[in-house]
């Protein structure tokens, strides 16, 4: 099973755990919300277009607000079968699906008081490292300083080049995907001068 169809199941138990009205890192919305847009988004491709195109946002909106509307565990269903076969996600699922899948579970779980990181296994790191490569580079676009990636074990991703002092974010791949992806609660170990350290954890990481 892909490392995306783990991550799915995992987020689908979580979010049943957590329950509907427990929060999650995605601004204001609850599980039952995040179930509804990842519902949305892998069913409703005229309306998932929104995510991305400004115009369509308010369709978005309403079909999103329309699933909330379905009990949660019907939602949750919907989210642990995945997309059906129809939908153009399907065919791509193990890598079109492994960042939001992994993140998303990663946004119920850290919501909670008291989380710890997971200790995934080797080559599941190795997987979220490809995956960081790929996105890097737009993550980090707007940084005002040089930003490098690195693991513990010394490999290295460059993913802004410019002017000023280099800033170097060092922690296993699935946490710099995580602040790559924007989210703040991570563990990972920065250096570099205090004001560019400051100025690249500030940076909007919108991908």
């Amino acid at each position: 099973m892909s490392l995306a169809r783990r991550e799915r199941h995992a987020l689908a138990d979580t979010m049943a755990a957590a329950g509907p009205t427990a929060p999650t890192l995605c601004g204001t919305w609850t599980v039952h919300d995040l179930a509804a847009h990842l519902v949305v988004r892998e069913r409703r491709p005229d309306a998932a277009a929104g995510i991305v195109l400004s115009p369509l946002a308010g369709y978005l909106d309403a079909k999103q607000a329309e699933y909330a509307r379905k009990s949660f565990p019907e939602l949750l269903e919907l989210v642990r079968t995945g997309p059906p076969w129809w939908s153009p996600l399907r065919p791509v699922d193990a890598f079109a699906n492994l960042t939001e899948m992994f993140i998303h579970h990663e946004d119920v779980r850290r919501a909670e008081p008291g989380w710890e990181p997971r200790q995934l296994a080797a080559r599941d790191e190795d997987r979220l490292w490809t995956a960081l490569r790929a996105v890097a580079r737009t993550a980090y676009r707007k940084s005002p300083v040089p930003v490098v990636l690195a693991t513990p074990q010394g490999a290295r991703i460059t993913a802004h080049r410019g002017g000023g002092g280099e800033v170097v974010l060092t922690g296993p791949p699935s946490e710099l995907l995580l602040h790559a992806f924007g989210r703040d609660e991570v563990r990972i170990v920065p250096t570099g001068a205090e004001a560019d350290v400051n100025a690249v954890l500030a940076t909007d990481r919108s991908v």
